[in-house]
């Protein structure tokens, strides 16, 4: 299999991590869809990362559905998923809020370092980071009371997050609003999954 993207992308590192934790032999190439925009075109024309070519040479998108597969169709050691319906539950929540928080990190580092700054519509900004703190604190909250398996799809994913939004937005948060979130990552980084697989 063929993973696509760069790797300071969270959604591709949360793919590689997990494809890692999952004992999936995979061949990555970084590609950027700004500096290779012309030859991920021909790659996948919506020119969007992470992209997987399947050992078939299908073409899946979107991290969640790449992960999905994953589970599904290539694992050769257990996941670490949760095992009763109260704890998977508890699992997609932190996950969707985790990759809510990535979402919302995306748009305004698009917004702050894309768009000229006199083209920048600051009430839209000021509501896209209201809903980044909203996403962390429900997160911060959260991690108040247990964490999850730090190799699970949830804490690859609040980890992921935190570590990509903490490197672009280091004046948009900081570790003293979320001391949970930020110990949580920390112990996550250290792993052997997450150090071969470096935030670049």
């Amino acid at each position: 299999m063929i993973l696509i993207g760069m790797l300071d992308s969270p959604y591709v590192r949360r793919v590689a991590i997990y494809m890692k934790v999952l004992g999936i032999q995979f061949e990555h190439r970084p590609l950027s869809v700004f500096g290779d925009f012309d030859v991920l075109t021909k790659i996948n024309p919506a020119v969007k990362v992470p992209t997987l070519i399947t050992d078939d040479n299908q073409v899946l998108i979107d991290s969640t559905l790449i992960i999905h597969y994953l589970e599904r169709y290539c694992g050769h050691s257990p996941a670490p998923t949760a095992k009763s319906g109260v704890e998977e539950l508890r699992d997609l929540h932190l996950t969707g809020f985790a990759l809510a928080a990535c979402e919302k990190a995306v748009q305004i580092v698009y917004e702050q370092r894309l768009r000229p700054e006199e083209k920048q519509y600051q009430p839209w900004l000021n509501r896209v980071t209201q809903q980044l703190h909203g996403a962390w604190q429900t997160l911060e909250n959260e991690l108040r009371e247990s964490h999850p398996d730090i190799l699970s799809v949830a804490g690859i994913s609040i980890a992921v997050a935190w570590s990509f939004t903490e490197l672009m937005l280091p004046d948009t948060l900081s570790r003293e609003l979320y001391p949970e979130v930020t110990g949580f990552t920390l112990l996550a980084e250290q792993r052997p999954e997450f150090l071969a697989t470096p935030l670049s």
